[in-house]
């Protein structure tokens, strides 16, 4: 019966510590869709108006 216990309870830890790297994940995936359409965005503006300075 223990040794049921002790395998729940790594089931339990190892599902706690995946879903919490799978929800940082989308975060940062978000995050990034975010980031790369502003810098579409800032690219395209800087290609209308001429300007090639960085």
């Amino acid at each position: 019966m223990n040794l049921l216990l002790i395998i729940i309870a790594v089931i339990a830890v190892i599902l706690l510590f995946t879903g919490g790297f799978v929800q940082t994940l989308n975060f940062l995936l978000w995050i990034g869709l975010i980031l790369l359409v502003f810098a579409v965005i800032v690219f395209i503006v800087r290609a209308i108006t001429g300007n090639r300075r960085v």
